[in-house]
């Protein structure tokens, strides 16, 4: 059994089918130069500890968790030799390159006798599955996730595997730490103290989520000082928790109307964005929007550096920014106004922020970052049109009216209430005085001001409007 991004033993049908076959030998195999694109320095956190809790998991079941790096189609063949094993299981990913490479090792495998069983896992429909009327994929959410629930029949999440290789010689395997995964700096503290990684931690937080904040989700999703998410995409990321196992979950929470559900219509977006990079898989790094081609992105280091550090002179963005840099995550809703700030205010190529959000978020998947970016900047599917700006000040009184996350994050502003909090420069100097604020000194003014900035957006895309 090949562990990828399936870092589970509940609900995993590579590994369920595989151990009704026979004795199972699991594996995992640091391939980073097969990826897309190399795993950013919060995902190898993460998967350090993902890899650390499953091998923990697979020993209760009598199981032991063989760790290999370097090229994956060597390294199968080599374990099938070595163990006498006949056939490799393994869970389907979608990735433009990782797909690609999936059919060449499945193509060598068969080559030396191996049978190769590939299966559904980490999605709740195939993205090859669902189609328009007129048999092309979907490019609008709403129709592409009605089309879903039309077809699905989801079935109930598998139990745990029964059955491994009890082997007097085990695979050689190496220690995890000989794969180098975590930082060497103390930026990772901030991710030991937020996150708790692992099947099991994954299925808490949709427990607690279930009886806590679902009924509230609609509206309390929308606030980031508030516990009104289920924080859970980064355990979907690395497969700890399957979507089919949160869809029954909701199903079995009690709520009317349950496929209507808000936080369900959130997984549906996950699933459109794997459908929209199985079907246009350029949009890693162009624009679906080929007009998107021609805009005129600027190039400011300074002001790039700014909005990475969380030294932009907005409150909110700052707050966003330092967030992520702390924790590895970031609100949902704070991360549409820092994206829009980036791409719009400060005119720079949403391809940068993609970079970064990869680089720093634990739940750094490559289908939800492409489709996210493209989104806020306007030239992705079902984008928000590009005249669509956030003003990160309004954003602030609307969704931290008390400024509880502005105060937590930017904490040179505590003395600040609002409404002048989200926005210090309109503040008279006997407030800044009394609330230690010395703008330019400890805390910056605005980059760029708004208003000029949206005009200024505004005019560049209306050149390619042409």
């Amino acid at each position: 059994m090949w562990f990828r991004l399936d870092l589970r033993t509940l609900d995993n049908p590579a590994l369920w089918e595989a151990s009704q076959n026979g004795p199972v030998i699991p594996i995992f195999i640091w391939s980073p130069n097969e990826e897309d694109i190399m795993p950013g320095a919060a995902s190898r956190w993460w998967l350090h500890h993902s890899l650390e809790k499953l091998g923990a998991k697979l020993r209760e079941l009598g199981g032991k968790l063989i760790l290999r790096s370097g090229k994956s189609l060597q390294n199968l063949k080599s374990l099938a030799k070595n163990t006498g094993a006949r056939a490799v299981y393994w869970n389907r990913r979608y990735e433009p390159l990782i797909q690609k490479r999936d059919d060449k090792i499945e193509d060598e495998l068969k080559k030396i006798g191996l049978e190769v069983k590939v299966f559904k896992a980490n999605l709740l429909a195939e993205p090859s599955e669902v189609e328009n009327k007129s048999g092309l994929p979907f490019k609008v959410f709403t129709p592409f996730w009605k089309q879903c629930l039309k077809q699905l029949n989801t079935e109930k999440p598998l139990q745990p595997p029964i059955n491994f290789e009890k082997r007097e010689l085990e695979p050689e395997s190496c220690n995890l730490s000989e794969l180098n995964l975590k930082p060497n700096h103390n930026w990772a503290q901030g991710l030991e103290q937020e996150w708790n990684p692992g099947e099991s931690n994954a299925h808490l937080n949709l427990k607690l989520f279930i009886n806590e904040a679902l009924k509230k989700y609609t509206e309390a999703r929308n606030f980031p000082d508030c516990l009104g998410t289920s924080r859970l995409s980064p355990y979907l990321r690395f497969g700890e928790i399957s979507p089919k196992q949160i869809w029954h979950a909701i199903e079995e929470s009690g709520e009317e109307n349950w496929k209507e559900s808000q936080y369900l219509t959130e997984i549906g977006w996950r699933e459109f964005g794997y459908h929209l990079l199985y079907h246009f898989p350029h949009t890693i790094s162009e624009p679906l929007r080929p007009a998107f081609n021609r805009f005129e992105w600027t190039d400011n280091s300074d002001h790039l550096r700014a909005w990475q550090q969380g030294q932009t002179g907005y409150p909110l963005v700052d707050a966003g920014m330092r967030e992520l840099w702390a924790t590895g995550w970031m609100h949902n809703r704070v991360r549409m106004v820092v994206a829009s700030f980036l791409v719009k205010h400060l005119l720079i190529d949403w391809r940068h922020g993609a970079e970064w959000f990869w680089d720093t978020l634990v739940d750094a998947d490559l289908a939800s970052n492409t489709q996210g970016w493209q989104w806020t900047a306007g030239c992705g599917a079902d984008a928000a049109p590009y005249f669509r700006i956030f003003n990160p000040v309004t954003q602030s009184k609307k969704f931290d009216p008390a400024g509880s996350y502005i105060h937590r994050w930017v904490p040179e502003l505590r003395g600040l209430k609002p409404p002048y909090l989200f926005e210090p420069w309109n503040a008279i100097d006997i407030e800044l005085s009394a609330a230690g604020i010395r703008l330019g000194q400890n805390y910056p003014y605005p980059i760029v001001d708004h208003s000029k900035a949206r005009i200024r957006a505004l005019k560049a895309y209306e050149k390619i409007k042409k």
